[in-house]
């Protein structure tokens, strides 16, 4: 066997897996879609923690809605319909962004 056929044999084998190997590298560079979190507010488990013992549950909802909105965290929510209707939930959610706001 001469050099000559050993070079040929290579040179096809690299013709043949070339596309392979750019298929791979092409979908290795692919961009998958931004996951989202559910819509609404978090579970109840995973929200801040504030003492507002005394407080109704409206008004406690709103004030860490309205604190975490005002520090922008991942906890930032308004519940928009919740707002237009429940005064305890509008004035927890006005105080928490207002007295958060001030502590920036």
């Amino acid at each position: 066997m001469d050099g000559k056929a050993g070079s040929v044999k290579r040179g096809s084998v690299v013709r043949s897996t070339a596309p392979v190997f750019l298929m791979i590298l092409i979908a290795g560079c692919a961009t998958t879609a931004e996951v989202k979190g559910p819509a609404g507010p978090p579970p109840t488990s995973t929200r801040p923690v504030y003492n507002l013992t005394g407080y109704s549950p409206a008004f406690k909802d709103g004030y860490i809605d309205g604190c975490e909105t005002s520090k922008k965290t991942r906890h930032a929510a308004k519940d928009e319909r919740r707002f237009s209707v429940d005064a305890q939930y509008k004035m927890g959610w006005s105080d928490g962004y207002s007295v958060c706001r001030g502590k920036r």
